[in-house]
């Protein structure tokens, strides 16, 4: 993707709207597996992030000043040391780590915990692809995710890191439930239960279950992802929302 705006005043930070991130993650897709384009399924994110972004995947215990702030991930942009905790002796230990690296913390690939590190490392794929040019320049060669900045998708957007940490996050679930798929898999699915419109939380009891747990799991089931992961991709889609109902054909837009 090329860049054509970007913040100045924030690192040159890239200015994409939501759409402009759905649209390059629609390239990405036809590049790497064109098949996610045309049947819905799980993306494979370790084969992603090291057959087709030729980066690698190390899994560590990551050193953290803060104990209260759960670091998920670090992607290294620069060849650099970086702190780890070294579980067999008991401390800390400097370990070198080239660039293009996706450190992921043993927490995050814990069992029960696959479909966090599957979002995670889409989260850092995002990184590498929409960021490199400010982690490699103008900051300090990596990128630091806690769990505040994985699970915030989908909350209001106040700093340039947070809009840094969006950005990753929304191709994350870009690339693991394309538009190309997603709309006609939820319209079709809407459609057999006799909806034509956007779902209106808080008018229905049948209707919330529908679009609170049904239809997430259901997403969540086919494309390998968590409900709640499912759920902001429906109502940034559209198809759930607080305000009146629009007809569905208004919210498909790719």
């Amino acid at each position: 993707m090329k860049i054509t705006k970007t913040d100045r005043n924030n690192d040159n930070t890239p200015i994409l709207s939501n759409r402009e991130i759905d649209e390059f993650a629609h390239e990405v897709l036809k590049d790497y597996k064109p098949s996610l384009l045309r049947e819905p399924g799980a993306i494979d994110y370790e084969n992603f992030l090291e057959s087709y972004l030729g980066a690698k995947i190390i899994f560590r215990d990551l050193y953290n000043e803060n104990p209260e702030k759960l670091m998920y991930a670090r992607t290294i942009f620069t060849d650099r040391l970086v702190k780890v905790f070294n579980r067999e002796k008991n401390c800390i230990s400097n370990i070198p780590v080239r660039g293009n690296t996706v450190i992921l913390d043993n927490y995050v690939i814990e069992s029960g915990r696959e479909k966090l590190a599957k979002f995670t490392g889409l989260h850092e794929a995002g990184h590498l692809l929409i960021h490199y040019g400010v982690y490699s320049v103008f900051k300090a060669g990596q990128i630091c995710c806690r769990r505040e900045n994985i699970e915030g998708y989908g909350k209001p957007i106040e700093t340039p890191e947070q809009w840094i940490e969006h950005q990753a996050n929304y191709f994350a679930a870009a690339v693991a439930m394309p538009n190309a798929t997603f709309n006609p898999l939820v319209g079709n699915f809407l459609r057999e239960n006799g909806l034509w419109k956007t779902i209106i939380l808080g008018v229905d009891d049948d209707l919330d279950l529908l679009a609170k747990d049904l239809l997430p799991e259901y997403i969540a089931e086919i494309y390998d992802v968590s409900k709640q992961t499912a759920f902001i991709k429906l109502k940034s889609n559209g198809f759930i929302s607080t305000k009146s109902g629009m007809n569905l054909k208004d919210v498909i837009y790719s």
